[in-house]
């Protein structure tokens, strides 16, 4: 059997486009399970790939008794149809990287498959192995290696049974373009016949050897996303435009503030609306409608009063997270010694760093459709983490992990924003009340309201310097935002260096980067501002202090192309920075223009360098840097959210600044192919070095030496 279909209504969603036709997947009254999900395939080869990491398949039903999965087992298969194609399992999710492509070149490399005869099912907790999330830079140095051992394993394992077939020594044969072909004889063998009406279950040869990069011909390449035409032309379907039969809509009552809860609530008005349903339980109170104008309406005529408590605001927020931060810990013997070295020191330099809390602002606000079905909870939603969101409902509800499904549609862009499950909560507590579908979109304004931000942090750095130059000591205290980028790549005589966890004001969480932002950011501009405390070259100074030879490397293209030491016009400034996040390498240079008869400031040109090892897709390797750089300009400029009382005092895009067309310097970018060195993951670490080259710029224009994020949101202010 080539096709699969369970469903249970006449006009039920379909799966995703990118799933083929043979493979359409509904709410079903029969629970769809990885064990029942091998014996519905029917003819081919299903490999499972089994390796201890840190993804696991927890819970999941085992397949077959030739599989033995724990807690602490991969699993990602690869099934050949009748007809040739191919299907891809992963728990990885696509949010606009454009791994879907990526993932489909290394499988086509390996398998020997046209990668248009592969189709990727992506981010289905009843379909596809177990997987931690979409998050950290992991998709191409973990699952990426991990789908090629299947399938080249895969591609050895059709070698061997053609060779039996054909009588003739595997080593006879070659793998090409979906065929096995015998070389002396020119007879061939597709893969699909090869494979009709079996059942085999493999175990990865862990010993199996791959293609190396420098014989790369699909991966390595600039194949185009494999299903952008859907999205140009609107064909994809987002969950906020998908529609189940019956389905309602729901809003959500949230209060005004954080800390605030609910003292006295009258519902009256909107339950006599028609066809409006209102849902409380507790303090959730939610309505529901047949369309989302009139359970907007609906929610207006709730009439409810909020207890508020006193809550810190934006103008006490950095004494706040000191005041509230765990401190200690570390050698405090460094830390006396740094301190020694500092005070003994005639070149040392103390920085004091404040970074605001900025919002995600994905293009695609939270969404979530939930439907119920004898005791079955289907969830469709746009979350880096499907199985996390399935392990919350469960939880929620009560409910075994096998009686809920997760689905993620290829999502608008997330950036770290979407670990968490709410909408898919708020639909499911509201389906499972009306008996009905419910669909829940969240607005600009609660998602900037109620989503988690980029963590605030106060950064209090000291540095010394030797007679000849060196660093003598480096003393670093993060307080709140966290510790990923905080290591100081430099070469330090003595380094105390600690992140201090600290109560939180507002709700916090993962951002692109995460807190290698703040700490780069801090980094770099002090190794800056000790260049020019010496009157050296920033660019020589830094390569002075670096033994990392592909940190260097990166340094040295960006400055080239840039074209670093060349002649500045008046009011112009130079700037540089790097940054090493996720095993891979930034390194930007900023041009930027101070006028001082109006005091405007403007960015007139960004050059980046950046090496992740060997490139899987140039282009769209580019696409990830260039996005990167645009989102570390908000974040530099002027995205901060404002904030008094629990409240938020900027939650839309026209009170909320974001780059604009406008804003956008001319930009180059330089990409280092490393075909040596294993692949890294592109979606994090380009983001790093925008807002201290920009800042060192500024103070190469200008003489200003800025200490906080965003640098300028009100304009420049010269002293």
């Amino acid at each position: 059997m080539d096709k699969l279909t369970m469903t249970t209504m006449e006009n039920s969603i379909r799966y995703p486009e990118e799933t083929p036709d043979r493979l359409r997947i509904a709410t079903s009254s029969k629970v769809v399970t990885r064990r029942n999900f091998f014996r519905l395939l029917g003819g081919g080869i299903a490999v499972a790939l089994s390796q201890s990491c840190v993804y696991g398949w927890s819970d999941a039903p085992p397949v077959s008794e030739q599989l033995a999965a724990d807690e602490n087992t991969i699993a990602a298969w690869i099934h050949i149809h009748e007809d040739g194609s191919v299907s891809v399992f992963t728990g990885k999710v696509e949010v606009g990287q454009n791994i879907r492509t990526s993932l489909a070149q290394v499988v086509a490399e390996e398998l020997a498959v046209p990668i248009q005869h592969i189709a990727l099912i992506m981010g289905d907790t009843s379909l596809t192995p177990y997987d931690a999330g979409t998050f950290g830079s992991r998709t191409t140095p973990y699952m990426g290696p991990q789908l090629r051992k299947a399938a080249a394993s895969l591609r050895e394992a059709l070698l061997e049974k053609a060779a039996k077939a054909l009588k003739v020594p595997a080593t006879a044969l070659r793998a090409e373009a979906g065929k096995i072909v015998d070389g002396s004889s020119g007879k061939t063998l597709a893969y699909g016949t090869l494979t009709r009406g079996e059942k085999l279950l493999i175990p990865i040869n862990e010993a199996v050897t791959l293609t190396a990069a420098e014989q790369w011909t699909v991966a390595g390449t600039s194949i185009p996303k494999i299903n952008g035409r859907d999205f140009v032309t609107g064909k994809h379907q987002y969950t906020s435009d998908m529609v189940l039969p019956d389905m309602v809509y729901g809003k959500i009552l949230r209060p005004p503030a954080y800390g605030a809860t609910l003292a006295a609530v009258d519902v009256t008005k909107a339950k006599a609306m028609p066809h409006v349903t209102v849902v409380q339980t507790a303090d959730f109170i939610g309505v529901t409608a047949p369309d989302p104008q009139t359970a907007a309406n609906a929610l207006a005529r709730i009439a409810a009063q909020w207890n508020t408590t006193p809550q810190p605001s934006k103008a006490e927020l950095f004494a706040y997270l000191k005041d509230n931060a765990r401190h200690g810990g570390g050698d405090e013997d460094d830390r006396q010694e740094a301190r020694r070295l500092f005070e003994a020191s005639t070149h040392r330099l103390e920085h004091r760093v404040e970074v605001q809390y900025i919002a995600h602002v994905p293009l695609e606000p939270r969404a979530a459709i939930a439907e119920w079905n004898d005791g079955q909870l289907t969830v469709w939603t746009g979350t880096q983490r499907p199985f996390g969101v399935q392990e919350e409902l469960a939880g929620a509800f009560s409910l075994a992990k096998e009686q809920v499904r997760v689905i993620m549609p290829d999502t608008g862009s997330a950036y770290g924003g979407k670990h968490s499950g709410e909408a898919a909560l708020e639909a499911a507590r509201l389906a499972k009340v009306v008996g009905k579908p419910v669909k829940i979109v969240w607005t600009r304004e609660e998602e900037f309201k109620w989503a988690y931000f980029r963590p605030a942090g106060l950064i209090e750095v000291a540095a010394a310097l030797k007679d000849d130059g060196t660093i003598a000591s480096w003393e670093f205290h993060n307080y709140n935002s966290g510790n990923a980028g905080i290591d100081l790549p430099y070469e330090a005589g003595v380094k105390h260096i600690r992140y201090h966890p600290s109560r939180t004001p507002l709700r916090q969480g993962s951002y692109r980067a995460l807190a290698a932002t703040a700490n780069v950011f801090a980094i770099e501009c002090m190794v800056d501002d000790l260049a020019r405390l010496l009157q050296r070259d920033p660019l020589e100074f830094r390569l002075s202090q670096l033994t990392d030879v592909r940190m260097r490397g990166v340094l040295t293209a960006a400055a080239d192309r840039f074209g670093w030491g060349g002649k500045k016009a008046p009011g112009h400034g130079f700037g540089i920075a790097c940054g090493f996040v996720k095993n891979s390498y930034i390194a930007t240079c900023a041009e930027v223009a101070y006028g001082q008869a109006n005091g405007q400031l403007e960015v007139v040109r960004l050059v980046a360098a950046y090496d992740c090892g060997a490139i899987v897709n140039p282009k769209h390797l580019e696409n990830q840097v260039l996005g990167a750089i645009l989102q570390g300009l908000g974040g530099a400029l002027f995205e901060a959210i404002d904030f008094k009382d629990g409240r938020i005092l900027n939650p839309t895009l026209s009170t909320y600044r974001v780059p604009r067309f406008a804003d956008i310097p001319p930009l180059d970018i330089v990409l280092i192919d490393q075909k040596d060195i294993p692949s890294a993951g592109a979606g994090e670490t380009p983001i790093v070095g925008t807002a201290p080259a920009i800042r060192n710029a500024i103070a190469d224009a200008t003489g200003v030496r800025l200490h906080q994020l965003p640098l300028i949101p009100q304009g420049l202010k010269m002293n």
